[in-house]
């Protein structure tokens, strides 16, 4: 079973070497989705084996990942992973959110913070967020999940080849499950781990309110289209 690491990015060139090492070396293949830095990240990821799928003129996570994931695809994978560049995401959890794909028992697998065992220390204003976004997914549903923003995740292949997305920002994130969700693929969680750097422009360069609003809607604006325009459709 071929895996393939989605490692999307813009201006890492200070963890992007060691996450391709550690992700070459776990699954054998790593893309770096590059959102047009402006810093060494590209030259960093080639140094350490990466293959580099470049998306010119900063189109968005969304945008990034999704170019990241084509090209997973065209080199013959049967699993893609996706973990952020930002060294928030420790690419030792991987083989957690590749066991119950291998295994037959998902067809998509969430990394989850928020499990008991993970240990993390989340902070509040990031938790308050995810906690409103996730609600959000699970209102009205039995098939509930914990954390549907993290982006350390794992897809089968036929998975993505029917699921297009179409979202640029990080509207992607909810977008993904919730279409997969739609066509009744199995999505499990496992607890995954997390580092929140000191500096909060290390985390994330956008602002905090912004970035949960724009989800939340979309988080809205595709259970509406998924599970009920398309349901009225048909």
């Amino acid at each position: 079973m071929r895996v393939v690491a989605v490692i999307p990015c813009r201006d890492e060139a200070q963890y992007i070497s060691d996450l391709v090492f550690q992700s070459n070396a776990l699954v054998g293949m790593s893309v770096v989705a590059d959102d047009n830095s402006t810093d060494k990240t590209i030259e960093e990821a080639e140094k350490s084996g990466a293959y580099i799928a470049r998306n010119f003129g900063k189109k968005g996570a969304g945008a990034n990942t999704k170019i990241g994931i084509t090209e997973a695809l065209l080199l013959g994978c049967d699993i893609v992973v996706t973990f952020d560049g930002d060294g928030q995401h420790n690419p030792t959890d991987i083989p957690k959110l590749l066991k119950p794909i291998a295994d037959g028992e998902a067809d998509v697998v969430v990394g989850t913070r928020f499990a008991t065992e993970s240990g993390n220390i989340i902070p509040r204003y990031r938790k308050f967020g995810i906690k409103v976004i996730t609600w959000l997914y699970n209102v009205w549903r039995k098939d509930k999940l914990s954390d549907v923003q993290c982006c350390f995740r794992a897809f089968s292949r036929r998975v993505l080849e029917e699921i297009n997305i179409t979202e640029s920002g990080f509207s992607f994130s909810v977008e993904t499950i919730i279409k997969a969700r739609g066509l009744g693929f199995r999505i499990v969680e496992v607890p995954v781990s997390v580092l929140y750097h000191k500096q909060f422009s290390q985390n994330s360069s956008l602002n905090p309110i912004v970035h949960g609003l724009a989800v939340a809607l979309g988080t809205v604006k595709w259970r509406l289209k998924v599970e009920l325009l398309d349901k009225i459709k048909r």
